[in-house]
């Protein structure tokens, strides 16, 4: 047997969680290589960057549209387990599950605008329209793969602890340039904990202003404005200029706002920039794969 399409497995990959028991990926990886009668040389065929088996990236993407249609669930680091609503789509014993089956779900659609237009996962290119030239489709593919890790880092982010939260805060800062040393940073977050302050870093090297931190990991609370004026006021206690306010969260509308109307500087990161902010510093992620687009040298051709 071929190996499967990733819209081929996200129905046994369903079934295969039915005993509602937390499963880690790869016991769920061999269970499925199994149902699908597949051979050793099917299990290590490589994508073409050689670094990832093909049937392992496949169940990876099955998995990340059954969570983003909330047919499964992470209830910790590194483990899945059938949801309540995937429980029930398997009572009524659908024949297939696949992306058109996935968009009854709101969050699944919901997901689907969020991406601007990306299409299917990049180990397929059934969806990808026709007339997409091969570099679009690889930057569609590209896109999708960046929002899945977003999503998957935020989730892993929220799931830690609070001490890992408040070094990933150290690390992410000190990638942007901020902080001076790695260990003055770590000495100075955390340190104040008073009047609505998690801590200080150097906005440079050299220490020439200092920025205030508050930190928040918290999980389906919209961070309001009232939060950002204990900030603030805390900030004009010190006799602060600038602060950063990073939540795993997301900020309300009249956060914004408040931040834009008042003299002092408040930044805004929340839990989505924070994983683009991981992502694009390397922290917390590592380098799979790297692909390099080249076109014709024209100019070499030209005589002399």
């Amino acid at each position: 047997m071929s190996i499967p399409d990733y819209q081929s497995i996200m129905l046994p990959l369903l079934k295969s969680l039915s005993d509602m028991k937390e499963h880690t990926f790869r016991e769920t990886v061999d269970k499925l290589a199994m149902e699908f009668n597949l051979t050793d040389e099917e299990r290590k065929e490589l994508l073409p960057s050689g670094r990832q088996p093909v049937f392992n990236n496949r169940v990876g993407w099955a998995r990340t549209y059954l969570k983003k249609a909330v047919l499964i669930e992470a209830p910790k680091r590194g483990f899945i387990k059938i949801s309540e609503r995937g429980n029930e789509t398997l009572s009524k014993n659908p024949s297939k599950i696949d992306l058109k089956f996935l968009n009854q779900y709101p969050e699944f659609i919901e997901f689907r605008k969020a991406k601007k237009g990306a299409t299917s996962a990049p180990t397929s290119t059934k969806t990808i329209p026709h007339e997409a030239t091969p570099l679009e489709a690889l930057e569609t593919a590209f896109q999708e793969i960046q929002e899945d890790l977003s999503s998957e880092l935020l989730q892993t982010v929220i799931q830690s602890q609070p001490d890992f939260f408040e070094q990933l805060v150290i690390d992410v800062l000190i990638g942007m340039g901020y902080g001076g040393s790695k260990r003055e940073a770590g000495q100075a977050l955390g340190r104040t904990g008073d009047g609505g302050i998690d801590g200080i870093i150097k906005e440079d090297k050299l220490g020439l202003d200092i920025i205030y931190i508050q930190a928040k990991r918290w999980e389906n609370t919209v961070v309001g404005r009232p939060e950002i004026q204990k900030f603030a006021g805390a900030l004009q206690g010190r006799r602060a200029r600038k602060g950063i306010f990073i939540t795993t969260s997301k900020f309300s509308k009249e956060a914004h706002e408040y931040t834009r109307n008042i003299e002092r500087k408040i930044i805004l990161i929340d839990g989505k920039q924070l994983a683009e902010l991981m992502i694009e510093y390397s922290i917390g992620v590592s380098e799979v794969a790297t692909y390099k687009v080249k076109r014709i040298d024209t100019d070499y051709f030209i005589d002399e």
